[in-house]
């Protein structure tokens, strides 16, 4: 069982090949079926985004150095376990990337009236490549009734190695608004 994380608390990754899986049920009652996305950004010291291939999304699979892999959309968050995953592997990363953020928007949230007051049971979790265990959860248990997207948390270098940090940034924006905040080109 790995280390359940509490709102802004840090723990360090000691693996160097792992999975991101992030979770989530929407409550049927609420209107139109919400679709979820997953977003990393992989970012440099000054916490910009390296260039428009380290944004890894539904619409770009793969980061340009390999290192981040997306599972693919999954547009219902239907059936048990991890919704959408982000395959990380440290030993490739391009050196200037020293922070990765990962984000999960409503798509057309606004549009369709939906928040993640709406979504249950959301976590993120990272999960040891190799021997399939998790290594620690951080599960939401905030309301954000007005919020159509979450900065979940990031992974972060310090002195040489790699922590986590379950952050739960709450906004009322979609992707393009941490597409401008990382400096991508991409709209």
């Amino acid at each position: 069982m790995g280390i359940n994380l509490k709102k802004g608390q840090r723990a360090n990754v000691e693996s160097s090949s792992f999975k991101v899986g992030l979770g989530w049920d929407v409550n049927a009652s609420t209107g139109p079926e919400a679709d979820l996305d997953v977003t990393a950004f992989l970012l440099d010291e000054t916490g910009k985004l390296v260039s428009d291939e380290f944004l890894v999304f539904y619409n770009q699979l793969k980061s340009a150095d390999g290192a981040v892999i997306h599972s693919g959309d999954n547009r219902s968050g239907e059936g048990d376990g991890d919704d959408e995953t982000l395959s990380v592997n440290i030993g490739k990363l391009d050196p200037r990337v020293q922070q990765i953020v990962f984000v999960v928007t409503i798509h057309e949230g606004d549009a369709n009236k939906q928040n993640f007051g709406q979504v249950r049971n959301s976590y993120i979790r990272i999960v040891d490549e190799k021997s399939n265990e998790e290594i620690m959860i951080y599960e939401l248990d905030e309301d954000y009734s007005v919020e159509t997207s979450i900065e979940f948390g990031r992974l972060y270098k310090r002195a040489g190695d790699w922590k986590f940090e379950a952050m739960g940034a709450g906004f009322a924006e979609g992707l393009d608004f941490f597409v401008n905040k990382y400096g991508s080109q991409i709209a």
